[in-house]
């Protein structure tokens, strides 16, 4: 849905009704969408029905008990996963083991799956601090948004294979 905004100087932005008549006019088989207010997901939700779209949703948890709330809504209005963008920046791997395995136990309890973003400004913004942590959980689902990692690693033309080998072990997981 952020794709959807327009952001022009005018100030006018499309009803939320138009923005999903357009997604679907297009073929999409869903969206990507902020699942954590309980009346705009249930808006949402209803419209995708009459569309026959399926939602990825999408958190931001900060903290283990931030998640749960969420998988609540998820359950009760359905995504086809979840996308967690971990809104932490720890500088040791350490500190997001309490993260990550809280969030898994609680993954553990619902039906669709629920995935780790690969993300700037995430827990995940570092190529190579995500390598470190799919070291210590080799089984980590993740959501690959491999830009971020293009950006931030700047990878030179042609890439080398050592970045192809990084980037596909995170591709394994995804």
């Amino acid at each position: 849905m952020w794709a959807m905004e327009r952001r022009h100087t005018d100030g006018m932005e499309w009803p939320i009704e138009e923005k999903v008549d357009m997604i679907a006019g297009a073929g999409f088989d869903g969206i990507s969408a902020q699942w954590v207010k309980r009346e705009d997901v249930r808006r949402l939700s209803g419209l995708l029905a009459a569309k026959g779209l399926k939602a990825e949703g999408q958190c931001f948890p900060q903290t283990v008990d931030d998640l749960k709330p969420i998988l609540e809504l998820a359950s009760e209005f359905p995504v086809h996963h979840l996308d967690l963008q971990p809104d932490v920046r720890p500088r040791r791997l350490e500190d997001c083991f309490p993260l990550i395995e809280g969030w898994q136990r609680l993954a553990e309890e619902v039906d669709f799956p629920v995935l780790i973003e690969t993300h700037r400004d995430r827990m995940t913004t570092d190529l190579f601090f995500t390598l470190d942590l799919l070291d210590h959980y080799p089984d980590l689902p993740l959501l690959a948004d491999l830009s971020h990692f293009l950006v931030g690693r700047e990878f030179a033309w042609p890439v080398d294979d050592q970045n192809h080998a990084y980037i596909h072990r995170i591709l394994d997981n995804s």
